[in-house]
């Protein structure tokens, strides 16, 4: 028996033509999922299309895309729509000026976790940051979850993606970004002076920021461990930072 079909989760488009028109019509699209060994012409076409706008395409399961749609007819292609239109980087730094203020930044090197991503956002905008960035790919993006996780705050915080983080580390710091990471053995937070332009760096939620990434960041900073655990939640260690960088800027 055929399971009954459920409704999509709202950031989730499925089939050809509601996926065609969406790329058509500019809509922003996080990703396109496809059936691993799609090959109608209807689909090799919006894929075309997909890539033309740059918009990343994957490959996956069909028993993916049956989830994902709620097992509606997908016909082999979802397109995951972002819950807002992002920004970019020079959007953030104009914010920045048209406000008189240094440039106060969120970047995160491949964080995985959409309910880390919205907490990020949240905290982000209630300390008065001007913007956050995110990669491309292996990232978590702007989706229903994020949006909701947020508790609104993505409507009003400015999101760019960008694809090569490194490169926008070393494009920060040629606008006068001091760029501060989040990792082990690093300096303690609390005697850095985040007062200036500022970047605030926060890793995967496993594997920390990368080496490159690290290599990248003017100052590690690091939060003291007392208890066993010897890390905190990306979006808590966040937290921390974004408001002791706060404190500086007052």
């Amino acid at each position: 028996m055929k399971e009954k079909a459920t409704e999509p989760k709202p950031d989730v488009i499925a089939g050809r033509n509601p996926v065609s028109e969406a790329i058509r019509s500019g809509r922003p699209i996080d990703k396109i999922l496809v059936a691993r060994g799609e090959k109608s012409g209807a689909v090799v076409g919006i894929l075309a299309k997909a890539r033309d706008k740059q918009i990343p395409v994957k490959e996956v399961d069909r028993v993916k895309l049956d989830f994902l749609s709620g097992n509606a007819t997908h016909q082999g292609i979802v397109a995951l729509a972002a819950a807002k239109e992002y920004a970019t980087v020079e959007e953030i730094f104009a914010y920045a000026e048209s406000r008189n203020e240094p440039p106060f930044v969120v970047v995160l090197d491949e964080l995985e976790d959409p309910h880390n991503l919205g907490a990020i956002i949240r905290t982000a905008e209630c300390v008065g940051a001007h913007g956050v960035i995110i990669p491309k790919r292996r990232s978590a993006t702007l989706s229903y979850t994020v949006g909701k996780a947020s508790a609104g705050a993505v409507e009003f915080m400015r999101v760019a993606r960008v694809t090569n983080i490194a490169k926008l580390l070393d494009d920060l710091k040629a606008h006068g970004v001091w760029v501060y990471g989040a990792d082990m053995n690093g300096e303690d937070y609390e005697k850095c002076d985040m007062s200036g332009a500022c970047a605030i760096v926060i890793g995967n939620e496993g594997k920390g920021i990368s080496r490159l990434v690290r290599e990248k960041c003017d100052v590690i900073v690091s939060l003291p461990m007392k208890g066993k655990i010897n890390s905190l939640n990306a979006s808590v260690a966040a937290g921390v930072l974004l408001y002791h960088a706060l404190k500086g800027r007052e």
